[in-house]
C-alpha cells in the first residue's frame, strides 16, 4: 500500500514554527492588516514634499521603516501559513490579498525614488547639517540616488509598480503547479511495497542503493514534468521576459546588468564564475569518473548521481540527533552564536516534516521577531547539513535584525548563501574529524564531493543556463520547452562529460527548478559556497578573531555593499581566488577518496 502524506492538521505541534509568535490568530493577522491600509493614505501626506526641509524628509524615512516593521509581520505569517500547506484556500487568499495591497502600496509610494533623486546634492549636504540624525540614512539615501539614470517619471514609476502584480503571475503560476497540483506516481519502493513520489522524498529514492529504485523514482517524477513541459515553457519564457520589461523600461543593458545593479554585483563577477568553473571542468570529469568506477557500472546515468558511492554506511539519522550534532559542529563559532541555535531548537523556529501540500525544498525567513526555518526532513545525511545549512541564514537574519535598523537589516542575496555553507563546511570539519572508521570517512568525502558538485558546479551550471536563456530571449528567440531541453542538454554534456549518459528526461530538468524564477539568484549558491570554504578555513584556523570579524559580516545587513561586507570577513569575491581556492579543496577531496578506496 502506498505510503501517504500526514495533512497539517494531523502534525505533531512540537516539530511546527510558531507563527503565533507573529500573530496569535488568523483574526489578529486581519486587524493588523485593516490597520495597514492607512499606510495609502499616509504616503499622500508627503508626496511632493520629501525636498521640503530636513524634518520633512527625516519623518518619511522614520515612517518607511515603521512600516517596514509592521509588513514584515504581515507578510510572514501570510508566507508562513501558506507554505504550512499550499493548497489550504483560506491561506492563499490571504497571500494573495497581501500581494494585491503591495502592488497599491508601491504604486501610492512610487513617487518618491522619482522625488529623491531630484532634490540636488548641495541640498542634501544642507539636510545632514540641519538634521544630524539624517547621517543613518546617508546609505540609503545613497543607494537610491546610485538608480538615478534608472529612475523613472513619478507617472511612469506608478505604471510599472502597478503592473507588478500582473508580472509576476508566471512565478506564483509555477509555484502553484509545482507545489500544488503536480501529482507523482506510485512507484515499488523496493522493499516489496508501494510508495508516491512527492518533492520531499524524490532526493531519498535517488539515494537508493537499488538502482532500480532510482530509475523507477527518476522516470516517474519526469513523465510528469514532459506531460507540462509546454506550460513549463511558457511559464518560465514569461519570467524571462517580466525581467526584460523591467531591464527596458529602467534603462538597463540587459536583464542581468539590472538584476545585479539591484544586489550592488558587477556583472564581471557573474562572468568570473563561469570562466572560472569552465577552467576547472577536467576535475568534474574526473569526478564523474570516479562515480563511475565506484559504482561498478558499464553505464553512468542521471539517475545514478546522488546515490552514496561508498556502500557499507548508512546513515539514518532522527531529528533530535541532527540537532544535537549540528550544535557540536559548531563549537568554533562560539558560545553566543550556539546559544542562538539553542534558541531556535527549543523555541520552534523549525517546521521539521513534509505534509500534504506543504511547501517543498528547504529556506529561511528572516522575520524580525525571530527567523523562520522550513525544512523537509527526512534522517538522511543530507538533512543534518540542510538543517546547518538553513540555521546559518537563520542566524545571519537574527544578527542583521538585532544590530541593523529596519531599512539595514536586509542582507543582499550575494552575501546570503555564505552564512548557510559556511555551517554546512563546518559540519563537514567536524564529522570528519570525528569518525575514525575508513568506509565511514569515505562516506563523508563522498558527501563533500556531492556538496561541490551541486554547489558549485550544478549552481553554475544553472547560472549559465539562466544567463544563455535570457540572452537568447534578449535577441528576439522564443523560448519553446524543445528549445530550452536542447539548450540545456548541451549544458549537461559540457558539465558531466563524455562519461556520463544524458538520459532524454534530464533534459526536462529546468522545468522542476523554482530557483529559475527568483531573477538571477543561483549563481550566488555558488560564489557563496567559494567563500565560505575561505572563511571556514579560516575560523578553524584563526579561532577567535576570525570569528569575531566573521560576526562582524553577519551584523552588517545592507549596511555596505556586498563584497565589502565580505571583505571584512577576509575574502575579496571581486577575483577569481577564493573560487581556484574552493575547486583546490574539491581536487583535495577527490584524491583523498581515491587513496582511501584503495584500502576498503
Amino acid at each position: 500500500m502506498a505510503e501517504e502524506l500526514k495533512k497539517r492538521s494531523e502534525v505533531a505541534k512540537e516539530t511546527t514554527w510558531a507563527t503565533e509568535d507573529l500573530y496569535a490568530s488568523d483574526e489578529l493577522w486581519e486587524e493588523d492588516f485593516a490597520r495597514a491600509q492607512e499606510m495609502i493614505e499616509i504616503a499622500k501626506q508627503y508626496q511632493g514634499h520629501l525636498g521640503d526641509s530636513a524634518e520633512v524628509l527625516y519623518s518619511y524615512l522614520m515612517e518607511e521603516e515603521r512600516q517596514s516593521v509592521v509588513l514584515d509581520s504581515l507578510s510572514n505569517y501570510a508566507s508562513r501559513k501558506h507554505d504550512e500547506d499550499t493548497a489550504e484556500p483560506k491561506y492563499q487568499a490571504m497571500r494573495s490579498k497581501l500581494m494585491s495591497f503591495y502592488t497599491k502600496l508601491g504604486t501610492a509610494y512610487a513617487f518618491a525614488e522619482p522625488e529623491l533623486v531630484e532634490i540636488p546634492e548641495e541640498t542634501y549636504q544642507e539636510f545632514y547639517r540641519q538634521k544630524p540624525e539624517l547621517e543613518k540614512y546617508r546609505r540609503y539615501i545613497g543607494k537610491i540616488l546610485r538608480k538615478k539614470p534608472h529612475t523613472l517619471s513619478k507617472r511612469e514609476e506608478e505604471l510599472v509598480a502597478a503592473a507588478s502584480e500582473a508580472l509576476d503571475v508566471a512565478s506564483e503560476t509555477f509555484s502553484v503547479l509545482n507545489d500544488a497540483d503536480l501529482k507523482f506516481p506510485v512507484i515499488p519502493d523496493g522493499e516489496g511495497g508501494e510508495v508516491r513520489i512527492t518533492h520531499g522524498n524524490y532526493t531519498r529514492f535517488l539515494e537508493s542503493k537499488n538502482r532500480e529504485v532510482r530509475k523507477a523514482a527518476f522516470e516517474a517524477v519526469y513523465s510528469v514534468y514532459d506531460q507540462f513541459k509546454n506550460t513549463s515553457a511558457s511559464l518560465l519564457y514569461g519570467q524571462v521576459k517580466k525581467l526584460m520589461f523591467y531591464a527596458q523600461q529602467f534603462h538597463y543593458n540587459s536583464t542581468m546588468e539590472q538584476a545585479l545593479f539591484n544586489n550592488e554585483i558587477p556583472v564581471a563577477v557573474y562572468k568570473n564564475l563561469i570562466e572560472t568553473v569552465h577552467a576547472n571542468m577536467d576535475k568534474m570529469y574526473r569526478y564523474v569518473a570516479l562515480r563511475k568506477k565506484l559504482l561498478g557500472v558499464d553505464e553512468l546515468h542521471m539517475y545514478d548521481v546522488y546515490t552514496p558511492i561508498v556502500s557499507g554506511v548508512d546513515m539514518k539519522i532522527p531529528f533530535d540527533e541532527a540537532k544535537k550534532i549540528v550544535y557540536e559542529a559548531l563549537a568554533p563559532m562560539g558560545e553566543e552564536y550556539r546559544a542562538l541555535i539553542k534558541e531556535g531548537f527549543e523555541k520552534r523556529w523549525i517546521d521539521v516534516y513534509e505534509n500534504e501540500g506543504k511547501r517543498s525544498g528547504a529556506y529561511s525567513a528572516g522575520a524580525m521577531v525571530h527567523p523562520y526555518v522550513l525544512l523537509n526532513y527526512s534522517g538522511t545525511l543530507d538533512s543534518v547539513f540542510t538543517l546547518a545549512h538553513e540555521m546559518g541564514h537563520a542566524l545571519h537574519s537574527w544578527y542583521s535584525n538585532h544590530r541593523q535598523s529596519a531599512l539595514y537589516s536586509r542582507y543582499r542575496i550575494f552575501v546570503a548563501e555564505v552564512a548557510s555553507t559556511c555551517n554546512e563546511a563546518l559540519l563537514m570539519h567536524y564529522l570528519l574529524e570525528k569518525t575514525t572508521d575508513k568506509k565511514e570517512r569515505a562516506y563523508l568525502i563522498n558527501h563533500a564531493l556531492e556538496e561541490f558538485k551541486g554547489t558549485l558546479y550544478r549552481q553554475a551550471m544553472f547560472a549559465e543556463f539562466e544567463m544563455m536563456i535570457n540572452e537568447m530571449a534578449e535577441r528576439g528567440e522564443v523560448l519553446t520547452a524543445d528549445v530550452l531541453s536542447r539548450k540545456y542538454h548541451d549544458l549537461l554534456a559540457l558539465y558531466f562529460g563524455k562519461e556520463m549518459v544524458l538520459d532524454p528526461q534530464i533534459d526536462l530538468e529546468w522545468a522542476r527548478i523554482p530557483h529559475f524564477y527568483y531573477d538571477f539568484y543561483v549563481y550566488q549558491y555558488a560564489t557563496g559556497y567559494s567563500a565560505a570554504t575561505a572563511l571556514s578555513a579560516k575560523i578553524l584556523a584563526e579561532g577567535e578573531s576570525a570569528v569575531k570579524d566573521y560576526i562582524k559580516f553577519l551584523s552588517g545587513g545592507c549596511s555596505t555593499d556586498p563584497i565589502s561586507l565580505l571583505k571584512i570577513a577576509g575574502v575579496d569575491m571581486s577575483t577569481s581566488k577564493p573560487i581556484e581556492q574552493a575547486l583546490s579543496v574539491f581536487a583535495g577531496y577527490l584524491d583523498e577518496m581515491e587513496e582511501l578506496v584503495k584500502e576498503l
